[in-house]
């Protein structure tokens, strides 16, 4: 396995104390950085924090639908660690499997809200951050869905288009810093999002992967901790597969 070096970097992951997030946490860790933890499930978070292990790991509380909670607990990590390296936007929700026709509208705006809405509210408080700095990663958990759309998931995959966009436009902006923003696009893994889903669409899912199986946490974790990185210097506004051949652009 190869080490990026995160030394000496505090970096921010959202939705980290399970599935991918909690991955993108321990491989964070074991490549030096600092990482602070930020779900809604203090249970989960815990969890994180006993099997990590690290006191170079923590965690808070933080619902990032609210901007004032983000931007009260991103001023509060700056003056306990002097600055914001890394911010990794990756919690979400599949919301339900159905039509377009019988989509629930409360449950429309709950899948936009966290999983596109919070990734700006987020993106627009921790930019000016790493601007002081002239340093900064942002890396946005996007998904193939966002690329190709997925029937009777309508809400997911609008979101994640959505957060494709916003990756490039901002990426564009801060061209002129050494600041990094760039999202993946993984399938599908086996984490507790498959609860949220109905067996024929995790079915219908697996069947449009050439490589025939799901995406495993550690491999998204190895490319975010490479777009994480100082070495990452060049690319940016990038949407990076990680769809086992899924894509088809």
């Amino acid at each position: 396995m190869i080490k990026f070096n995160l030394e000496n970097r505090v970096a921010i992951v959202t939705g980290g104390a399970q599935g991918f997030g909690l991955s993108i946490t321990k491989r964070f860790i074991n490549s030096g950085a600092k990482v602070i933890i930020w779900d809604i499930d203090e249970n989960e978070c815990k969890k994180a924090i006993d099997q990590i292990s690290s006191e170079k790991c923590s965690f808070r509380i933080v619902d990032v639908k609210q901007i004032e909670n983000i931007q009260s607990n991103l001023n509060e990590i700056e003056k306990k660690f002097g600055k914001i390296d890394i911010f990794i936007n990756n919690a979400g929700i599949a919301g339900k499997n159905t039509s377009v026709v019988d989509y629930p509208l409360e449950e429309w705006k709950k899948v936009i809200d966290l999983n596109l809405n919070a990734v700006f509210y987020c993106c627009k408080s921790v930019v000016p951050y790493m601007i002081r700095n002239n340093y900064g990663r942002i890396v946005n958990i996007a998904s193939i869905a966002g690329k190709e759309g997925n029937p009777n998931a309508s809400a997911y995959s609008t979101s994640k288009a959505g957060v494709i966009g916003l990756t490039k436009s901002l990426g564009k902006e801060l061209a002129k810093y050494n600041i990094a923003v760039n999202c993946v696009t993984p399938a599908v893994a086996k984490t507790r999002i498959f609860d949220q889903m109905t067996k024929e669409h995790i079915d219908y899912m697996l069947s449009k992967i050439p490589r025939n199986r799901f995406a495993k946490v550690e491999e998204l974790a190895s490319l975010v901790t490479w777009l994480s990185s100082e070495e990452n210097s060049f690319t940016t506004s990038a949407v990076y597969d990680l769809s086992g051949g899924r894509a088809t652009y």
